[in-house]
C-alpha cells in the first residue's frame, strides 16, 4: 500500500493541473454498493475491505471515511499511514477538504465514480476558498494497479414472467407515461438493479447481486441497452429485439448522451421499419407517441428535459448534458421496483420458507457439532462447557468460515437457489461486535461454546432475495447478554407489530426498535431496516427504516418489503442482531382517522429465536404471546421441508414460553 500511495502522489504531481488531493470513492460507474473485484479501487489503495467508505489522498496525508458499521473493522485494517475518519463524529469529507486544503486547491476524482449530487455538494463547499474539482481523464488508481482483475464476460439471462410478474413492455409503458408527465424527452438509467428490473434481465457481473454492467436510455419512442455484447446469446438478443430494445456497446453510452442532449437520439430521431421489429413491439403506439410529442411541442410545451437521478447517475454522463435542461429527480424506477407485484410477493414468501428451512437445518447441525465435538451444553441447555472438551476434537474444529460454508450448502440444496445475497457475517464473541465483520480464511476465529455466535446471511433465489440474522449461544449466556438480547428482541417485536397511517416514513417508526435499548442506555449504529429486491440487490431503496439527518423521506407503501433488524454491539465482547424480512400490508383498523388508511407489517422470515437467551421477566404478556404465535407458525410452515430429526429439534426450539 505504501508503494501505491507514493505512485499515486507522483501521478498527482504530474497531472495537469497538479492535484492537491485525490478522492477515491467506493463506488463503480453505476454508484453501486456492491461492486466487482476490478472496481474495488478504494480497497486496493487503503486495505479496508468494507462496502462503504471514501479515501482521500493529499501530498502529506491519507484519510478514510466510513460509517459506524465499520469503525472497528477499519481501525484494524488500516495501516499507520492512514487516518480513520468516523462519519457522524468527524467532519464530513467535503467540510474537511474545504477547511484543510489551500485556497485554489485542485481536487481530482474520476467523474465516472461520483454522483451528480456528490459533486454538487462538494463544489458548494469548495466555493468559499475557490477550490476546484478536477475531473481526471483516466482513473489514476487504475494506472498504478498493476494486477487489476480483468473484466469478466458473464452471460445475460432473461428473468422470465413466471418470476418477474410484469412484462418489460408494461414497465416501459409506465416509464414513458412518467416521461410525458415530467415533460422529459428521455431518461438515463444508471443503477444496475434498475436496468435489470426494467428490461427483465439478470446476470452475475457483481458477486451476490444478479445484475449486469449496463446502462439504459429510454425515450418516448425508443429504448437502448448499453452492454458488452459478448455477454448476449442469440436468444437474449432476440428477446431484447422483440421488446424494441436496441443493443449498443457499453462504452457508447457517453457519445449517446451527447446525441440525446442534441435531440438526435430521442423522440424525433427514431426511425424503424416494420421488418426491423419482431414480436411484441407496437409500431402504431410508437408513431402515436411521436405524434403526441410533436403536438405538445407545437402547443409550446417544453419537452426537452432529460431525466437523471442525481444520486445514481455519474457526473461523467451528466457533463454531456446542458445542465439547464436536466431534470434532477429520483428515478421513477426506484419506487416502481420497490412496490412488489403479486407474483413477486408470492415468490418472496416461498423463497423465505425454503430459506428458513435451510437456517433451521443449519442450527440443528451446528447444535450437534458443538455438543459432540466441543462439549457444549447446546442450543437448549445452559450448563457449563465440559473442560476436557472445551477445545474441538482432533479434525473436528469449527471456524466462523467453515460453518458459514455449511450454511451455504444447506441453502444451495433448495429449489431456485442461485447464490448468496451478500457475504455471510459469521462471527463469534468480539468479532460479532463488528457490525459487518466478514471471516477470512487465515484470521477467522474458532467457534466458542462460551461466546455468543451471530450469523447474518441471505440468498438469491429466482423467486426472491432473503436476508436473516439470528444470534445464539451454545453455552451459558451471562445475565447481561440475556438482558441485551431481550432488549433487541423487544425492539424487533415492537417494530414488526407497528401500525401507522399512510404517508409515514421509515424515519418515523425507527424509534420503535430503539426504545427498549435506549431505556437501558444502549443503541446501535446501523440502520434498522432496508428494502430488499426481488432476485435483485439485497439492499434496495428508495425507502428505509433509519434515523439520522440523511434518512430517506419516502413513505412506506403497501407491497413494499423491508427488514426489521435492531441490534446491540459491545466493543470487544459480543454483538447481537435479530432480523426478519417484512411485507408492508394495508391494515384493518377499527377506525380510519382522516381517511388516510393504515398500514402494518407481515413477517415472512421463519426461524426460531433462542429462548435461553431471553430474560422472560423483561417481556410483557403481549410480547410473550407474539413470540409463541410466531414460533407456532414456524413449526407449521417449515414442517414440510424438514426430516423427523430436524422437526423434533424445531418443536423443542419453538416450545411455548411463560414469564
Amino acid at each position: 500500500m505504501a508503494d501505491g500511495l507514493a505512485a499515486l502522489r507522483s501521478l498527482m504531481s504530474s497531472h495537469s493541473p497538479p492535484l492537491d488531493a485525490l478522492v477515491i470513492p467506493s463506488e463503480d460507474y453505476h454508484q453501486s454498493e456492491y461492486i466487482s473485484s476490478r472496481d474495488k479501487r478504494r480497497e486496493f489503495v487503503s486495505g479496508f475491505t468494507g462496502s462503504a467508505g471514501l479515501a482521500l489522498i493529499t501530498m502529506n496525508e491519507a484519510l478514510l471515511w466510513t460509517d459506524g458499521r465499520y469503525f472497528l473493522q477499519a481501525a484494524e485494517q488500516l495501516s499507520d499511514q492512514w487516518k480513520l475518519m468516523r462519519i457522524g463524529e468527524d467532519p464530513a469529507v467535503d467540510v474537511w477538504m474545504a477547511n484543510n486544503l489551500p485556497n485554489d486547491a485542485a481536487i481530482g476524482t474520476d467523474p465516472w465514480c461520483v454522483s451528480i449530487d456528490t459533486v454538487q455538494r462538494w463544489e458548494r463547499a469548495f466555493a468559499k476558498k475557490k477550490q476546484k474539482l478536477v475531473q481526471t481523464s483516466t482513473n489514476l488508481v487504475d494506472e498504478v494497479w498493476k494486477n487489476r482483475p480483468p473484466p469478466e464476460i458473464n452471460p445475460v439471462n432473461v428473468h422470465v414472467l413466471e418470476f418477474a410478474g410484469r412484462s418489460t413492455t408494461d414497465k416501459m409503458n409506465d416509464l414513458r407515461e412518467r416521461l410525458t408527465q415530467e415533460k422529459a424527452c428521455g431518461i438515463v438509467i444508471t443503477a444496475l438493479d434498475e436496468v435489470a428490473w426494467l428490461y427483465n434481465i439478470r446476470g452475475s457481473d457483481v458477486s451476490y447481486c444478479p445484475v449486469v454492467h449496463a446502462f439504459a436510455i429510454v425515450t418516448p419512442t425508443s429504448a437502448f441497452f448499453y452492454v458488452d455484447q459478448r455477454k448476449l446469446s442469440s436468444e437474449v438478443s432476440g428477446y431484447l429485439k422483440e421488446n424494441g430494445i436496441e443493443v449498443r456497446e457499453y462504452d457508447a453510452v457517453s457519445a449517446d448522451m451527447s446525441l440525446l442532449a442534441s435531440n438526435q437520439l430521442g423522440p424525433f430521431a427514431f426511425k424503424e421499419t416494420q421488418s426491423e421489429v419482431s414480436g411484441g413491439t407496437d409500431i402504431g403506439s410508437r408513431e402515436d407517441a411521436t405524434e403526441s410529442i410533436k403536438s405538445e411541442a407545437e402547443d409550446g410545451d417544453s419537452i426537452d428535459l432529460i431525466w437523471a437521478d442525481p444520486e445514481s447517475c455519474c457526473y461523467a454522463l451528466y457533463s454531456k448534458l446542458d445542465s439547464d435542461k436536466v431534470l434532477l429527480k429520483q428515478s421513477p424506477l426506484a419506487l416502481s421496483k420497490a412496490l412488489k407485484n403479486p407474483i413477486e410477493l408470492d415468490g418472496f414468501k416461498k423463497a423465505h420458507i425454503r430459506d428458513g428451512a435451510a437456517v433451521v437445518q443449519y442450527l440443528v447441525w451446528l447444535d450437534k457439532q458443538m455438543q459432540e465435538n466441543c462439549g457444549a451444553s447446546g442450543y437448549f441447555a445452559e450448563g457449563e462447557t465440559l473442560s476436557q472438551k472445551k477445545k474441538f476434537r482432533e479434525g473436528k474444529k469449527l471456524t466462523e468460515l467453515t460453518v458459514s460454508d455449511k450454511l451455504e450448502s444447506f441453502r444451495a440444496s433448495k429449489e431456485h437457489f442461485r447464490s448468496l445475497s451478500f457475504p455471510t457475517i459469521s462471527s463469534v464473541g468480539s468479532n460479532a461486535a463488528m457490525n459487518h465483520y466478514r471471516p477470512q480464511p487465515n484470521t477467522c476465529a474458532e467457534l466458542d461454546a462460551d461466546s455468543i455466535y451471530l450469523f447474518d446471511s441471505g440468498a438469491q433465489y429466482l423467486d426472491g432475495t432473503t436476508d436473516i440474522t439470528r444470534t445464539v449461544h451454545f453455552g451459558r449466556p451471562s445475565a447481561h447478554e440475556k438482558a441485551c438480547y431481550t432488549a433487541v428482541l423487544k425492539g424487533h417485536i415492537a417494530l414488526g407489530n407497528a401500525r401507522f397511517p399512510n404517508g409515514t416514513t421509515g424515519y418515523a417508526v425507527d424509534i420503535l426498535a430503539r426504545l427498549p435499548l435506549w431505556k437501558d442506555g444502549l443503541n446501535f449504529r446501523h440502520g434498522t431496516g432496508h428494502g430488499i429486491g426481488s432476485y435483485l440487490n439485497v439492499h434496495e431503496g428508495p425507502h428505509a427504516i433509519t434515523g439520522g439527518p440523511r434518512a430517506p423521506n419516502v413513505p412506506m407503501q403497501a407491497s413494499m418489503t423491508v427488514t426489521d433488524e435492531p441490534g446491540y454491539y459491545e466493543d470487544g465482547n459480543f454483538g447481537i442482531r435479530l432480523e426478519n424480512v417484512l411485507v408492508v400490508n394495508e391494515a384493518d383498523t377499527k377506525f380510519n382517522f382522516g381517511g388516510k388508511g393504515y398500514l402494518s407489517f407481515e413477517h415472512i422470515t421463519w426461524a426460531p429465536y433462542q429462548s435461553k437467551l431471553i430474560n422472560l421477566s423483561l417481556l410483557t404478556p403481549e410480547e410473550i404471546d407474539w413470540l409463541n404465535t410466531y414460533h407456532s407458525k414456524c413449526r407449521d410452515i417449515l414442517a414440510p421441508y424438514l426430516d423427523d430429526d430436524e422437526m423434533a429439534w424445531l418443536k423443542k426450539a419453538t416450545e411455548a414460553v411463560r414469564a
